[in-house]
């Protein structure tokens, strides 16, 4: 056990290649222990990483119920479960690169302006170089602006896919600029998003009229309903994800309310008929090779979950986008 393990008393699995893993469940039960993302170790007990899982627990931009504020807290814990390997892409994630847990970003609850120039500022922080990658694990989806805005700095405009029941591009609420269903207009306006090369999965529910679908054509999106996910399936939904991102950086934000209530009840604005748990995942497994610079997972109110499925799917989704990164790290 290195000095820095003996800090906190975690003796981690090390990779041929040197890279610092999960604590080894083999002598610290997996409901044991710090409860960092996937068991992982924090940003100070390694020398660099590759990727960043961060917390972001803000829920201020939230027009109907809150509790997003705590979701990075149930993620990790439901995150216990994940191990090293994943079968189905034939990749072990934190042999391939290293990933460390670096916390959470404390946002002011009671200034959303300020809480955004934080996030952004937390987020710029983990991207030393441009190969590094993060993971952000929400609160809600205010938090996606700053996060772009970050990632720009970085890599210039990026195509955006974005899985969720609402599309996120309204103008205000109650005269906000920024809520957690503005980010993406924010975004377009801010020159953020490569123009018409973003894309809505799994849109559905009622809107505030029929303006809403044109006006967020005009801000460069096209939208894969939830309905036409029964027509054309898994391969369809990707053909057209691919086709749209074509060869440029991408980022992925996925809102819990994606998948249909029976998967995912706990979040703050659920919608019926959406994505099961295994067809996202597919979609997300059929994404491996692009260029995946940052993204997130967002959204997830433990308050009105049921046996932690929420948050079981919010870890699993978080250990598909890293092992996406991984791949591509490696």
């Amino acid at each position: 056990m290195t000095e820095r393990e003996q800090v906190t008393n975690q003796p981690y699995v090390r990779s041929a290649t040197g890279k610092v893993g999960q604590v080894d469940a083999q002598e610290v039960p997996r409901y044991a222990g710090i409860a960092t993302f996937a068991r992982l170790p924090q940003r100070y007990e390694v020398d660099d990483y590759d990727i960043a899982v961060v917390g972001v627990p803000f829920d201020s931009g939230v027009t109907y119920r809150p509790g997003a504020r705590f979701g990075p807290a149930a993620i990790r814990q439901a995150s216990r479960l994940l191990k090293p390997y994943h079968p189905a892409l034939d990749v072990s994630p934190f042999a391939q690169a290293q990933v460390v847990d670096a916390g959470d970003i404390a946002a002011n609850p009671f200034d959303i302006d300020a809480a955004v120039d934080q996030v952004r500022e937390g987020i710029a922080g983990l991207l030393t170089r441009p190969q590094q990658r993060v993971v952000m694990l929400g609160g809600d989806h205010t938090i996606a602006l700053p996060a772009l805005q970050a990632m720009h700095a970085v890599h210039g405009p990026v195509a955006l896919v974005h899985f969720d029941a609402h599309l996120d591009t309204w103008d205000t609420y109650f005269g906000a600029p920024c809520t957690h269903g503005t980010p993406f207009r924010r975004a377009s306006e801010q020159g953020l998003l490569v123009k018409d090369r973003s894309a809505h999965v799994g849109i559905r529910g009622s809107l505030y009229d029929r303006a809403d679908l044109l006006d967020d054509e005009s801000l460069g999106f096209t939208v894969v309903h939830c309905r036409d996910i029964d027509r054309i399936g898994v391969d369809g939904v990707v053909d057209r994800i691919r086709e749209r991102v074509g060869e440029h950086p991408v980022y992925v934000s996925i809102d819990i309310d994606v998948l249909d209530p029976a998967f995912a009840p706990g979040t703050g604005t659920p919608e019926i008929g959406g994505m099961t748990s295994r067809e996202l995942v597919a979609v997300l497994r059929s994404m491996r090779g692009l260029p995946i610079v940052g993204a997130d997972v967002v959204e997830v109110a433990p308050s009105y979950d049921s046996g932690d499925v929420t948050a079981v799917a919010a870890a699993n989704l978080a250990y598909e986008l890293i092992t996406l990164m991984a791949e591509n790290h490696g």
